[in-house]
């Protein structure tokens, strides 16, 4: 096998859930092939660089392997080499991503009966 469709390579590298997802993330410029914007039918071959961006971050990777089927996660992270800086960029949001979401305070659910009569009192009610 010398190439893949772009959609059927980011579903078996476990970039996105389904085919379809990796289709639509392709026509709304989310994947990159060589600097290039990919459409979903795109060619991918060995040691193509690619640009993902997706819930999990940006994703700066050269292409190793090739393969139409999906496998473990352990086959699909052998099917490509992620950059340092990617990497290192991924960690550096995701832990501001935690540190806002642990600063904010915000609690799960309603509010108690005594979270409510702290919200009057300040309200002024």
């Amino acid at each position: 096998m010398s190439s893949v469709r772009m959609d059927k390579w980011l579903w078996a590298a476990r970039f996105f859930k389904t085919r379809a997802l990796a289709s639509r993330a392709c026509e709304l410029g989310r994947v990159e092939s060589n600097q290039q914007t990919a459409k979903a039918s795109r060619i991918v071959k060995l040691g193509d660089m690619l640009q993902i961006t997706n819930e999990g971050g940006i994703f700066s990777i050269e292409v190793l392997m090739l393969s139409e089927v999906r496998g473990s996660a352990a086959v699909a992270q052998g099917m490509y080499r992620e950059s340092a800086e990617s990497k290192e960029l991924r960690l550096k949001v995701a832990e501001e991503r935690k540190a806002m979401l642990q600063g904010d305070g915000v609690t799960e659910g309603r509010p108690s009966k005594r979270d409510r009569r702290l919200i009057h009192r300040f309200r002024g009610r």
